[in-house]
């Protein structure tokens, strides 16, 4: 069910990839830290998806790799030192999350 909805979402978030958005206008969830961002062509990612059995229909969609929400600007001291991104599915606890935009901290 999940992956009906994702070809949409990961088409918005192909066209905003390439400036980013502020955090502010993150309202997919949580910004996420990810440790690394790539494409479905890529190939560790792709051996990821494989591994994880995730079919993502838009292969230029970027995917965050290793992810933990983060906090807006400004609240506890939340950092992110790797790419910050806000992604439309989170649901894959964290291991990968889909249709992400880089985001401005």
């Amino acid at each position: 069910m999940q992956f009906k909805y994702l070809a949409a979402f990961t088409l918005g978030a192909s066209l905003a990839a390439a400036t980013g958005i502020p955090a502010s206008q993150c309202n997919t969830g949580p910004v996420q830290c990810c440790n690394s961002t790539g494409t479905a062509k890529d190939a560790n990612i792709s051996k990821l998806l494989g591994a994880l059995n995730i079919n993502v229909s838009d292969v230029n969609a970027l995917i965050g790799v290793t992810c933990n929400p983060i906090s807006v600007i400004g609240v506890g001291g939340n950092s992110c030192t790797a790419q910050p991104v806000c992604c439309s599915n989170n649901s894959f606890h964290g291991v990968v999350a889909i249709g992400c935009v880089p985001v401005s901290l």
